[in-house]
């Protein structure tokens, strides 16, 4: 079977694609696109990829490619997305898919046009452990799922400060945006996506603010967010993040859900990035606790795992649909903030 031709704009958290690329034998990353020439040069040398692009539309126009990562900051997702399916490409986005839900239903309008495919980097299901609790769930283990919790938590952790993580025309908001994300889109998925009615939800810049001013740093989105989502079916989802709260852990992440016949917890480990997964039972009146430690099935990330499904053609995870859902609720939880009220999900 013919190797698809991959390019991969955006060479910070980029890099994670490539490597993901690299990983299946069905591709091959012939292209690579960076404004920051001096990156574009050490990670096109790293990986030892020769055409290099300045400009991501001149890569679209010039190399014929099958499949495109777009790995930048949020504000480009949508023009570039729209560039790469006029280019007749298949889309792996970064998470959030886009700027606004408004951004993403253009998305997935041109993706339908061309005929391409729209996945969105949620990698956070993209694990054996997410994978096998995903498992246990659908076989009924839980029951009826009824409330979930949702967090990322940092003490203090803002990515790059005074860089596009912290200025709202770039990145859209903060923390919620950039690390609840991952959060939400994990216990929607659990849940099987279920259909959101109302959200109510608060943003703070506490702590942030006064650093930025102090060091005279660009910052003008939220510190810490939380949000309540109440859906159709009669079940909620609490989610919060934040890049810097008075809390005793470095980095605390954590998603809980709670069914009528069981619950379970991924959290992780050591105030780092391993997890570890825990599933709470109830038989013939005893508890339970059932404790993961070798997940059944081994997932190879988001980006073998798109060339796959390209290739087979057979569905692909973490949807545009999926994306979409994930913006038009990060959208109400701001909103929500901003007017002090809740706000109804069309």
């Amino acid at each position: 079977m013919k190797k698809l031709r991959v390019g991969v704009i955006g060479l910070g958290i980029g890099q994670v694609h490539i490597t993901g690329y690299l990983s299946h034998p069905g591709a091959e990353v012939v292209a690579l696109a960076d404004m920051n020439k001096d990156r574009l040069q050490t990670v096109a040398d790293k990986f030892k990829v020769a055409k290099r692009y300045i400009s991501a539309r001149e890569m679209l126009d010039k190399e014929g490619l099958d499949v495109v990562s777009i790995a930048t900051p949020n504000k480009f997702h949508k023009p570039l997305a729209l560039a790469a399916f006029k280019a007749g490409c298949h889309v792996l986005c970064e998470k959030p898919m886009a700027m606004s839900a408004a951004d993403g239903r253009e998305m997935i309008s041109a993706s339908k046009k061309a005929g391409k495919r729209l996945m969105i980097d949620f990698s956070t299901r993209f694990t054996d452990q997410s994978w096998s609790l995903k498992k246990e769930v659908e076989a009924g283990v839980l029951g009826d799922i009824y409330f979930a919790r949702t967090v990322w938590h940092r003490r203090r952790g803002i990515p790059g400060f005074g860089g596009w993580f912290g200025q709202k025309a770039l990145a859209g908001g903060g923390p919620l945006i950039d690390l609840g994300v991952h959060r939400l889109d994990l216990a929607l998925w659990l849940m099987n996506y279920p259909k959101p009615e109302w959200v109510m939800g608060s943003a703070y810049n506490k702590i942030a603010a006064a650093l930025a001013k102090k060091e005279g740093k660009a910052f003008d989105v939220e510190d810490l967010a939380a949000g309540f989502v109440k859906f159709k079916n009669g079940a909620s989802l609490e989610v919060e993040a934040s890049w810097a709260a008075n809390i005793a852990e470095r980095e605390f992440m954590e998603t809980r859900l709670y069914g009528t016949k069981g619950g379970l917890v991924q959290r992780n480990i050591g105030e780092g990035y391993n997890s570890e997964a825990e599933i709470f039972l109830e038989r013939e009146g005893g508890q339970f606790d059932m404790k993961f430690h070798s997940p059944v099935r081994s997932m190879k990330g988001a980006m073998h795992h798109f060339i796959t499904c390209i290739q087979d053609k057979t569905p692909h995870m973490a949807t545009g649909e999926e994306g979409l859902i994930v913006m038009e609720l990060l959208d109400a939880i701001y909103l929500s903030a901003r007017k002090g009220v809740p706000v109804k999900i069309k």
